[in-house]
């Protein structure tokens, strides 16, 4: 079987909050670039990457240009063909759109191997559990009123999640007192059976992420995520030393190497993957392995589509993140059930492009 023929696309989806119908900006968009490859045999895959933002369009042309490089290729051969584009890219890499563009040829190949051998992804990169623990992400923005997300946090409980995540670090004139009462506030809104995460999406320095995490350890919360910068691997052991509640990061880290300084560094008590960044589901499972090997979960990081399949192949599985930016642009995805995914067990990944949403909203 050889690969035989790529088309890439960007789909520029809008930028909604479909968990809890939460405010939006008009005309904020979510822009993916989509990937179909193509075998001799006619077996294809789809592959799918993200954040580009202004530079979306480069990130398809680079999609394009690796894409390219693995023509006449055998595409079961996933190390083979990522390590020869890889190597042709150097110079580019390892992070940045190089990783991105990897990725959504690495997703492709993969989607391949499971049709070819009519096993989906899960099974083929693990195959530990058929269901996964999932949380809410998205519903409880920093940038919300408190009143609409203690009203969000109650409605996603209605829903039937047990685990959700809120955000710190608030814009404009906040204050440690502000950011604890926000909690408080989320937390007596879903009582104390809900698991509770919070995001601080690098926006701490150490100082803060001690001082204003000691505050809120009363409430208990499952995690406190990406507290400082997500490279100062020395700051993020200082935080995690300092405080009870779990410390969450890497969703921001590009390729495999740098989880190994985070590991090393015992910056993180829970580690975070995005199959994106990470540069497709190969070096996923890698950087799985590692924190195994540390003795660490690994959560997921958007994509639940891909990720209910990854989280749950491994043993170290923690919980996948439901944030459904991409969910319209499939046909057909798992949902969310008493707090659980249940894993596909279609071929590959288990999913296909949904025409309505690519005609609507691909940009030609």
């Amino acid at each position: 079987m050889k690969i035989s023929h790529a088309h890439s696309q960007i789909v520029r989806l809008p930028a909604d909050e479909p968990l809890a119908g939460g405010p939006v900006v008009a005309g904020a968009t979510r822009d993916f670039v989509i990937l179909r490859v193509g075998t001799d045999q006619g077996i294809e895959g789809i592959g799918i990457t993200f954040f580009g933002h202004a530079l979306t369009g480069a990130l398809k042309v680079a999609v394009d240009a690796l894409a390219a490089l693995a023509m006449g290729m055998d595409p079961l051969r996933i190390e083979a063909i990522t390590d020869k584009l890889r190597t042709a890219a150097v110079a580019a890499g390892p992070g940045g759109i190089f990783t991105l563009a990897l990725a959504a040829i690495d997703i492709a190949l993969w989607d391949i191997k499971g049709k070819a051998l009519n096993q989906p992804l899960s099974k083929l990169s693990g195959g530990f559990r058929e269901r996964v623990p999932v949380y809410a992400s998205g519903a409880l923005m920093r940038q919300f009123p408190l009143d609409h997300v203690a009203t969000a946090a109650t409605r996603l409980v209605e829903k039937g999640f047990r685990q959700m995540k809120m955000q710190l670090a608030l814009p404009g004139d906040t204050s440690p007192e502000i950011e604890a009462e926000r909690t408080r506030v989320i937390r007596e809104s879903v009582g104390d059976g809900i698991d509770l995460m919070c995001d601080i999406n690098q926006r701490w320095d150490v100082r803060q992420a001690i001082s204003i995490g000691s505050r809120i350890e009363q409430y208990h919360l499952y995690w406190l995520e990406d507290v400082v910068a997500h490279d100062d691997y020395a700051g993020l052991a200082a935080v995690a030393a300092a405080l009870a509640t779990p410390i969450a990061g890497g969703e921001y880290v590009y390729g495999t190497v740098p989880f190994r300084h985070m590991l090393e560094a015992r910056s993180v008590d829970i580690v975070m993957i995005d199959v994106l960044r990470a540069g497709g589901i190969t070096p996923w499972l890698k950087i799985a392995g590692m924190a195994q090997a540390f003795n660490l979960p690994v959560v997921s990081h958007l994509m639940p589509e891909i990720h209910v399949h990854l989280v749950a192949a491994i043993p170290n599985g923690l919980t996948v993140e439901y944030m459904p930016w991409s969910e319209s642009l499939f046909e057909e995805v798992p949902e969310p059930v008493k707090g659980e995914l249940t894993v596909p067990q279609k071929p590959g990944l288990g999913l296909n492009f949904d025409r309505d949403t690519i005609r609507r909203y691909g940009v030609t």
